[in-house]
């Protein structure tokens, strides 16, 4: 990797702007904490974005306790975060237009020679270099500019990728001392490469405390640099460079590499009555139980949202590249999220974002008490029920996409092992969507190739999550469509040829949490998740027996009732087994169809996908005939 500089560090490091002249916002103290990082490179990356940018002051923060504390007592002292009544606890509000990731201005920069798929957002890189770099311009005038380092997994291990970070946000700054591990002293150990990822943020002009030209946000993803440049946003999803901006980085890394990043949580599973632990990543696009599901009761959490995954003595081992959660606060709440809950609400380092706020208490959509009618929230200090925006629509008490953000490691749940240099043994992958009437509540692929092909074939109803409209179901391979950099169809066979490339590769399972009824009710009690990842791990060692059916393994009714008489005390009939995981011929076959089509404009796509989904429309066809109906019961296999 070669990085662009604009202007040559000259007289000992002094800065100079694009004019010549000189600038000071670097003194001797700050410029000495670069300097030992003994990297030219980070010293050149400074001089070009010092330029660029023009910030008032810059702050080199280290992994000293000191510099850390600094960043949380900034973003108070400048109003990015107010403190709450709880101690550790602050607010954070991003602007009423800034609550999403912008997935229409978060582009892929390319060149003609990039193959990339027609799914994916690019734009021609020099063009979209000078755009950006043309917004980026003065963008810290007045301001403040905060550089960060930090590791990207655990610390001396081989998984890990060294980051830098240049903002002009304390509260992105600080979310990310919360959300990542520290990277100076890592960097240290990269002698002088520049095998690191970039990441260059800017609020841009502010409105009071929020960034005002959302209308110019852009989040452009370099590859050929390793870097992301992002201008005039605050929400996290689009301006924490180290969460999906670096997810982008590293697929494209991994994709030439031989390795996976994914979109994945990392969990320990810990069946009842034995003395064991098994470990599972999981895939889901964002407001689908991804979180929910790593924090099930009972069970150990490693990470949330992003793996890294790699062969080690024949086993795939994933490492969680964060140490802390940027969680949905949505439905939060003591009965279906106990340990989240139970975190939100005692004293630690935490951060919440665009919730209500009365009297110093934070409260959020679903958390399963009585809310205040006013108080302060994301579209000002004067919120009160049926309060309207501009356009009449009215404004909820606290945002459907507010978030929190903690440690893991504060957390009762937390896996010992979620700092193991050498990762965990990968027992098992999940996959889920949200999906109304189509998937059974869980079940096992066939082989591995087929778990590919689930995959693959990911589709969920879009939420609040993503700016636009709501409600419409969307194709998400991996639950990484957002963030995929590479061809799909090289990503697919990258897929099939890791696990084929090991001696012992994972069980992959389908799960559904979101099936309904005729009526619209859900068949499932969203604690339901506990009997299914069980069920699960069990078949990982062969304690339970499965039916065979053309899409995958489907549990039995005697095992299914055994675990909800011993998990939950509750019984568990066969009508609604029948319900539940029928086979609904019809919507499944639909679905086939679906993908046929959104994957026929995908070049180069493996031939095992094909295969795969004629088997399955030629097998749920003679189902259909067979039984004379389009719901096949699981008492009929």
């Amino acid at each position: 990797m070669h990085r662009r500089v604009i202007s040559p560090c000259k007289e000992g490091c002094r800065w100079f702007d694009s004019t010549g002249d000189t600038m000071d916002p670097i003194n001797d103290k700050e410029l000495e904490k670069l300097k030992a990082l003994n990297n030219q490179h980070v010293i050149d990356i400074m001089n070009e974005y010092v330029s660029l940018l023009k910030p008032e002051k810059v702050t080199v923060i280290t992994d000293d306790d000191e510099d850390i504390a600094y960043v949380r007592q900034r973003a108070i002292d400048l109003g990015e975060e107010i403190p709450l009544k709880m101690e550790g606890h602050t607010v954070h509000y991003d602007g009423y237009h800034d609550q999403a990731r912008d997935k229409g201005n978060t582009k892929v920069l390319i060149t003609e020679d990039m193959e990339m798929s027609e799914r994916i957002n690019s734009m021609e890189r020099e063009a979209g270099l000078k755009e950006v770099l043309g917004i980026m311009d003065g963008a810290m005038k007045g301001k403040e500019a905060i550089v960060r380092f930090f590791a990207l997994g655990p610390t001396n291990s081989e998984f890990t990728i060294c980051a830098m970070q240049i903002t002009d946000s304390l509260y992105v700054a600080h979310s990310e001392d919360i959300l990542y591990r520290k990277g100076y002293e890592e960097f240290k150990k990269l002698e002088g490469k520049d095998d690191f990822f970039l990441f260059v943020h800017s609020a841009g002009e502010l409105d009071g405390v929020v960034t005002k030209n959302v209308d110019k946000r852009r989040i452009y993803v370099d590859l050929l640099e390793n870097r992301v440049l992002t201008v005039n946003n605050q929400y996290a999803g689009n301006s924490l460079g180290l969460k999906k901006l670096a997810l982008r980085l590293a697929i494209y890394k991994a994709n030439q590499e031989a390795w996976l990043t994914e979109h994945m949580f990392v969990m320990g599973i810990h069946p009842p009555g034995k003395d064991r632990v098994t470990y599972f990543t999981g895939a889901y696009p964002s407001a689908c139980g991804k979180t929910s599901t790593a924090m099930i009761p009972g069970q150990t959490i490693i990470g949330d949202d992003i793996a890294y995954m790699r062969e080690k003595s024949g086993k795939a081992h994933a490492v969680n590249i964060e140490q802390g959660l940027f969680g949905i606060i949505r439905d939060v709440n003591p009965e279906d999220d106990p340990v989240i809950y139970e975190a939100l609400n005692t004293p630690k380092e935490l951060i919440f974002s665009n919730v209500l706020v009365k009297d110093g208490v934070p409260y959020w959509l679903g958390m399963g008490k009585e809310t205040p009618k006013e108080g302060m929230n994301h579209s000002g200090k004067d919120w009160h029920e049926g309060k309207k925006d501009a356009s009449g629509k009215e404004i909820p008490l606290a945002h459907p996409n507010a978030r929190y953000t903690v440690r893991i490691r504060e957390l009762e749940n937390a896996d010992p092992r979620a700092d193991d240099p050498e990762g965990v043994p990968v027992g098992a992958i999940l996959y889920g969507g949200r999906d109304s009437d189509t998937n059974v509540p869980v079940f096992q692929s066939l082989n591995w190739k087929h778990g590919v092909f689930i995959g693959a074939t990911i589709e969920s109803e879009t939420t609040s999550a993503t700016l636009g409209k709501e409600g419409v179901r969307k194709s998400s391979p991996m639950a990484n469509m957002d963030f995929l950099v590479v061809p799909l169809g090289k990503y697919l066979d990258n897929h099939r040829k890791f696990g084929e490339g090991l001696e012992d590769c994972p069980l992959v399972f389908a799960t559904n949490y979101f099936l309904k009824d005729e009526k619209g009710n859900y068949y499932n009690k969203k604690v339901d998740k506990k009997i299914w990842v069980i069920w699960a791990e069990g078949r990982v060692h062969g304690d339970y027996g499965a039916i065979e059916t053309p899409v995958g393994f489907l549990p039995k009714l005697d095992d299914l009732q055994a675990l909800f008489k011993d998990v939950f005390d509750r019984e568990y009939t066969k009508e609604e087994y029948v319900a539940q995981f029928s086979l609904r011929t019809d919507k499944l076959l639909e679905k086939l169809d679906r993908m046929e089509e959104i994957y026929k404009e995908e070049p180069n796509i493996p031939q095992f996908f094909w295969d795969i989904l004629a088997s399955q429309r030629k097998s749920l066809q003679a189902l259909q005939e067979e039984h004379g109906k389009a719901l096949i019961s699981p008492l009929s296999f």
